[in-house]
């Protein structure tokens, strides 16, 4: 069995509605750092050398490489990702290899087999 990992920066209001939805189209689980900052096209504003800008969070899930796509869709659907700029961020990256992840090759060698 093959693994993408979704990495999703999403504002950190949208967090468990994404997980939610990551989990419905077949996510198994994700972790989830807090926190996070960083700058897309426009830069963030100040006020007095404060940075106004909302936090965010990354979270990262492996997934089974024939569900990755269609998290990946949910993901940017319920973030709202197209919908405003600065809503956040969501790509896939290939895993080569992967330990530890015995029990969600068991529980998902059923859902591929139907997907396949």
């Amino acid at each position: 069995m093959h693994f993408k990992l979704i990495i999703a920066l999403v504002e950190e209001s949208k967090t468990d509605l994404v997980l939610e939805a990551a989990r419905q189209a077949g996510a198994t689980g994700s972790t989830v750092i807090n926190h996070a900052r960083g700058e897309g096209v426009e830069v963030s504003k100040t006020f007095f050398g404060l940075t106004l800008e909302t936090q965010r969070d990354m979270l990262l899930m492996l997934v089974e490489e024939h569900l990755s796509r269609s998290i990946l869709e949910k993901v940017a659907k319920v973030a709202e990702f197209d919908q405003q700029a600065g809503s956040g961020i969501a790509f896939q990256i290939d895993v080569e290899d992967a330990v530890g992840v015995a029990h969600q090759v068991e529980k998902l060698s059923h859902v591929v087999e139907d997907e396949i």
